[in-house]
C-alpha cells in the first residue's frame, strides 16, 4: 500500500507537490484541516508566505496538530517559505513570526533579495549523481546548522557561494530552493523513501 503524503494547503505552491508525490506513486492529499492531517504518514509544507502560512494555521486550528506530528516523528519535508516553518529560529522574520520547529537550524529569511533577485541554477545534492536545477524564488538560506543537522547541499558560484540550501535532521528535510518546478524528481523521491523508511 503506497504511503499517504500531505502537502500543507492553506496557502503556497500545493498543486505542484502534488502532481511530483503521484507521479511517485505516493497517495497524495492536501491538508487543510486536522482530519487529513491524521491521514498522513509524511508531510510537505511547500514555498510560499511562511508569515501568511503559520496565520492561516492557527486560524484553521491546524498548528498545534502539525507541531505534535512534527515532534512525534512525522517525516516532513520544507521547501522555501516551509524551510523557514521548520526552522528552530529565524532572522529577518516579522516580530511575531511563529514557526512549527524541528529543525536546529537559524534560516534567514528573504536572504537571496526580493523577487527580481529571484534565480536558478545547478546545486550538487548529497548522494545524487548530477546536480539539480534549483530554483530560488525570495529564498531563504540557513545561517546556522546545529550538530545533529547534515548539510545535503551548498550554493557553489555566486555572491551566496557556500550558503547552505539544503539540510536534513533525521525525519525532517528542507531546501530553500523550489524542487516542485523543475522537472527532476530526485528530491521528491528522496523524501518518499524517507517517508517509507519510517
Amino acid at each position: 500500500m503506497p504511503a499517504t503524503i500531505g502537502v500543507f494547503a492553506l496557502q503556497g505552491d500545493v498543486r505542484e507537490h502534488l502532481h511530483a508525490l503521484t507521479n511517485l506513486g505516493a497517495e497524495a492529499i492536501g491538508v487543510r484541516r486536522p482530519a487529513e492531517l491524521a491521514r498522513c504518514d509524511g508531510l510537505i509544507i511547500p514555498g510560499g508566505e511562511s508569515t501568511t502560512m503559520y496565520k492561516l494555521a492557527r486560524t484553521f486550528e491546524l498548528f498545534e496538530p502539525l507541531r505534535e506530528r512534527i515532534a512525534e516523528g512525522m517525516p516532513t519535508f520544507g521547501t522555501c517559505a516551509g524551510m523557514i516553518m521548520l526552522a528552530g529560529e529565524v532572522l529577518d522574520g516579522t516580530a511575531d513570526q511563529e514557526t512549527l520547529g524541528g529543525l536546529d537550524i537559524t534560516v534567514r529569511r528573504n536572504a537571496f533579495g526580493r523577487q527580481v533577485d529571484s534565480f536558478e541554477g545547478p546545486v550538487a545534492f548529497d548522494g545524487f549523481a548530477d546536480p539539480v536545477h534549483a530554483v530560488f524564488i525570495r529564498a531563504p538560506w540557513v545561517d546556522r546548522a546545529g550538530e545533529g543537522v547534515e548539510v545535503l547541499a551548498r550554493v557553489e558560484q555566486g555572491p551566496a557561494t557556500g550558503r547552505i540550501v539544503a539540510v536534513r535532521e533525521g525525519h525532517l528535510m528542507a531546501t530553500s530552493f523550489h524542487p516542485e518546478v523543475s522537472g527532476d524528481d530526485r528530491i521528491h523521491r528522496y523524501f518518499v523513501d524517507i517517508v517509507e523508511q519510517s
